[in-house]
């Protein structure tokens, strides 16, 4: 079933993004590599285009797994939330339907 995976960062993190992000990427190659990934990225601040909001308020990844327990295990292991960046981390079941 396919689960997504939507964190939100600390306030002021981005260096703490910018130090782990190789980590990160490489422990979502995995999933890339097992066609197991739909879709994952950062989420920009609402308004990248104001000086004060640059940069990315988190991430959302959309994968393939077996249950719940193995979506949060995953999560739980990711190099962005064993460093501390994430506030809030959620976990759903996804259905896509389009495209």
């Amino acid at each position: 079933m396919l689960y997504m995976i939507f964190c939100e960062d600390k306030a002021n993190s981005m260096d703490l993004r910018m130090q782990t992000r190789a980590n990160h990427l490489a422990y979502i190659q995995p999933l890339v590599d097992e066609v197991r990934l739909l879709s994952a990225g950062p989420t920009p601040h609402l308004d990248p285009d104001n000086e004060g909001n640059k940069g990315v308020s988190g991430s959302l990844i959309i994968a393939e797994f077996d249950n719940f327990e193995q979506a949060q295990t995953w999560a739980n292991n990711d190099p962005y939330a064993l460093a501390g960046l994430f506030a809030h981390v959620i976990i759903k079941p996804y259905v896509k339907v389009l495209p």
